[in-house]
């Protein structure tokens, strides 16, 4: 009897764990611009990054099963030499869903072309924080604390921050390896640099647009629709401001690649005069993208 009780509390254990983890993560290799004589390896390398991606305990937190994040790794294979050095780019996209509606937005939508790294065959992969010693651990691991902390920094005001942190505990520690993508201050979506952009308290106020504009105003888009638009619109005023600040802050990228097609599809419903207010404003924060924004008419 005891042993049964016992199996009962081990398996109830095992169930209630098997949906504790926070990524659902669909991981993609691309092979096009590459021929090895094993195509196994990429299968493998696909494999392992899957599992650490899902399999990795990231947070403390509790999430269900249908809680987890989801999120696509697409990486293109560059360049393979002697069938163990990868030099490829990484796109990492991640949405959440909006409450009351089947809709998911897209948090995170960014392309990483310094990333090289080294794998074997077979090899299995695991996060440790207290030793970064391979790239390609260090860039899927700071890659999943930042998407874990713009989705928590979504649903409350500053709840991505711990997360944040460890994304810059990654970056800190990987200055180390020497390698292509974590020197600080090279460019503007250098991964050390959206790292202190994320932590750098003088720039606070991209975490208060943030959630803002997706639980005060994304989030109530069902229930109160005039509302929730008006809410989005005002973080257009708020992004000036930042972007008066630091107008080469990699945060203005991460916005415009994430939320920038999705805001002027919001704008869409408002009157001619304040629709041209709005194309100004964003031209202006967004030099780049006037294709995307013109197409607010």
């Amino acid at each position: 009897m005891i042993r049964f009780i016992l199996f009962i509390f081990s398996f109830a254990f095992v169930v209630a764990n098997l949906g504790a983890q926070e990524l659902n993560a669909t991981v993609t290799i691309n092979t096009q611009k590459v021929e090895v004589s094993n195509s196994e390896i990429f299968k493998s390398l696909e494999n392992s990054i899957s599992e650490l991606l899902n399999g990795e305990k990231w947070t403390n937190a509790t999430f269900s099963k249908n809680e987890r994040i989801n999120v696509s790794v697409s990486i293109a294979i560059n360049e393979l030499q002697n069938e163990s050095i990868f030099n490829t780019e990484i796109v990492i996209t991640s949405r959440r869903p909006v409450y009351n509606s089947t809709y998911q937005t897209t948090l995170f939508n960014f392309r990483d072309t310094k990333f090289n790294f080294l794998f074997t065959y077979g090899e299995s992969i695991r996060y440790n924080s207290l030793s970064i010693s391979d790239n390609l651990v260090a860039v899927i691991a700071y890659y999943a604390y930042i998407v874990i902390g713009l989705d928590f920094d979504s649903f409350s005001k500053n709840g991505g921050k711990p997360y944040f942190a460890k994304a810059m505990e990654i970056a800190n520690s990987a200055q180390s390896l020497n390698t292509e993508g974590w020197e600080p201050f090279a460019n503007k979506n250098n991964r050390f640099d959206i790292a202190v952009a994320l932590t750098d308290e003088s720039m606070q106020s991209f975490h208060s647009i943030w959630y803002n504009y997706h639980r005060l105003g994304l989030d109530e888009m069902v229930v109160n629709p005039n509302r929730a638009r008006i809410r989005i619109i005002e973080t257009i005023n708020d992004l000036k401001e930042l972007y008066l600040k630091r107008p080469n802050s990699p945060l203005l990228t991460l916005f415009a690649e994430a939320k920038l097609d999705e805001l002027i599809r919001v704008c869409s419903e408002n009157s001619k005069d304040e629709k041209k207010e709005i194309r100004k404003t964003l031209k202006q924060i967004f030099p780049t993208k006037s294709e995307i924004i013109n197409n607010l008419k």
